[in-house]
C-alpha cells in the first residue's frame, strides 16, 4: 500500500506515465483496482498518456467497469475518478454538439484552481465580480458528473484563469479542465500563485505561450489590477510577462504591454553568420517574429548561435530546453515558450547551412572549425 500512495504522485509525471506504458504494465493495475480503489486514481492520472489511452481502451472488461461503475458505487470521490477516465478515454468529447450547452448561462470568466488554494482564489473572484464580469468557479465542489459539468463551463466562458501552483499540477481534474480549454482554443490567462513555483510538465506546455500575471512579486491589490488589464486587453497572441514590484511599474503597464520591438530596416545582414554582431542577432530575431527569443539571447553574437546549433546536435532535447527554461525565468521572469523555440529552430538550421554550404567569403572560413560547446559561455546563457 505504501508503494502504491507513493507511486499516485509519480504517476502525474509525463515520462512515468510513459515507461508504465513501454513497461505494459497497465493491466497489473487493472488487475488491483478491486483490492486497493486507489488505483482507481493512479490509472486517471496514466490515462493522459495516448498509449495507456489505448491499452485501457482494449480491455472490454475494464471499460465495461468504468461505465457501471458510477451507478452502484457509493464513494464520491471514485465516482468522481472514474468519470474523469472515461472523459480521457473518450475520444469525442471535443466535438460535443452545442445543444448541449445552456445558452442562458454565458459567463466573461471562469476561473481554474486547486482547491488548496481557495482563498485567495475566492478574493479574486470577488474583485472580478466587482468589476462587472460574469465569473463561473466551484467553490462547493461540483457532484454528479463533474466531467461533464467542467465541460459545460469551459464552453460557456470566454476566458479561463489558471490558477498556477505544484498542486494545480498535481491535480487530474485540474489537468483535464486545463486540456479541454487550450484543445477548444478557448483565451486562457495564467496566473502564478505559488512563491518560486515554475511551470513544469503538462502545465508548461499549455501555458508557456501565454502571458502570465505573477501574485507572488507584488501586493494583492497591485496584481488584481495587472489582471483586470490583461482581461480587458484584446486577445492577442504576443508573449509577454507582467509582474510588478512597486506603483510606478503599475502606471507603466500600458506602455510596457504595447511597446514591441520593431527590427531595423536599414540594418543588413552579413552573409557569414559568424560575422553578425548582437545588433545583428537581435535584428534577424524579431524580423523572425521571436520576440521572446530577442530578450533571451540580448548579449548573444552569431558564432554564440552557432554555438546553440552546436548543442541542438550534441545534446539531448529535453536537456536543451530545461537549461533554457531556467535561463529564460533567471533573465526574463518568462517561461520558454516551446511554440517559439521549435520557430527558432528552423531559422537557425537554415543559417547553419549557408554557413556550411561554402557560399561565404573566403575571409570568413577560418572561423569555421568545429565549434565547442563549452565555448557557448561567452554568450552567458548557460
Amino acid at each position: 500500500m505504501f508503494l502504491l500512495n507513493a507511486f499516485v504522485n509519480l504517476s502525474k509525471i509525463d515520462a512515468i506515465q510513459q515507461k508504465t506504458a513501454d513497461t505494459n504494465k497497465v493491466s497489473l493495475l487493472i488487475d488491483m483496482c478491486d483490492q486497493y480503489s486507489i488505483v482507481y486514481d493512479i490509472l486517471w492520472a496514466l490515462s493522459f498518456n495516448h498509449d495507456i489511452q489505448q491499452q485501457l481502451r482494449s480491455n472490454a472488461s475494464f471499460m465495461a467497469k468504468l461505465v457501471y461503475l458510477p451507478k452502484v458505487c457509493d464513494d464520491q470521490q471514485i465516482r468522481k475518478i472514474t468519470y474523469g477516465l472515461l472523459w480521457n478515454l473518450d475520444t469525442n468529447h471535443t466535438d460535443r454538439q452545442l445543444s448541449l450547452i445552456d445558452n442562458k448561462e454565458n459567463f466573461d470568466i471562469m476561473i481554474s484552481y486547486s482547491h488548496k488554494d481557495e482563498i485567495i482564489c475566492r478574493r479574486i473572484y470577488e474583485q472580478l465580480v466587482d468589476v462587472g464580469w460574469r465569473v463561473w468557479i466551484d467553490f462547493d465542489q461540483m457532484h454528479g458528473n463533474v466531467m461533464d459539468a467542467m465541460a459545460q463551463a469551459i464552453e460557456q466562458s470566454n476566458t479561463i484563469i489558471i490558477c498556477m501552483s505544484e498542486e494545480y499540477r498535481k491535480s487530474n481534474y485540474c489537468r483535464a479542465e486545463a486540456n479541454y480549454a487550450f484543445q477548444r482554443g478557448t483565451r486562457i490567462v495564467p496566473i502564478l500563485l505559488q512563491e518560486h513555483y515554475h511551470p513544469d510538465g503538462w502545465l508548461l506546455f499549455i501555458v508557456s505561450q501565454f502571458i502570465f500575471v505573477d501574485f507572488t512579486r507584488c501586493e494583492f491589490s497591485q496584481a488584481i489590477e495587472i489582471l483586470i488589464k490583461e482581461l480587458k486587453a484584446p486577445d492577442i497572441s504576443e508573449i509577454r510577462v507582467l509582474s510588478v514590484t512597486s506603483d510606478e511599474e503599475v502606471n507603466e503597464i500600458n506602455s510596457f504591454v504595447t511597446m514591441s520591438p520593431e527590427p531595423s530596416p536599414s540594418l543588413v545582414l552579413p552573409k557569414d553568420i559568424l560575422n553578425w554582431t548582437q545588433t545583428h542577432v537581435q535584428n534577424w530575431l524579431i524580423s523572425n517574429s521571436l520576440l521572446q527569443m530577442s530578450r533571451l539571447f540580448a548579449n548573444c553574437d552569431g558564432q554564440s548561435l552557432m554555438y546553440m546549433s552546436e548543442m541542438l546536435e550534441n545534446l539531448q532535447l529535453q536537456q536543451v530546453i530545461s537549461l533554457l527554461q531556467e535561463d529564460s525565468l533567471r533573465r526574463t521572469s518568462q517561461s520558454l515558450s516551446l511554440v517559439e523555440f521549435t520557430y527558432f529552430r528552423s531559422p537557425l538550421n537554415q543559417q547553419k547551412v549557408c554557413l556550411e554550404s561554402g557560399t561565404i567569403p573566403k575571409s570568413s572560413k577560418s572561423k569555421r572549425g568545429k565549434l565547442q560547446i563549452k565555448s557557448f559561455a561567452c554568450c552567458h546563457i548557460l
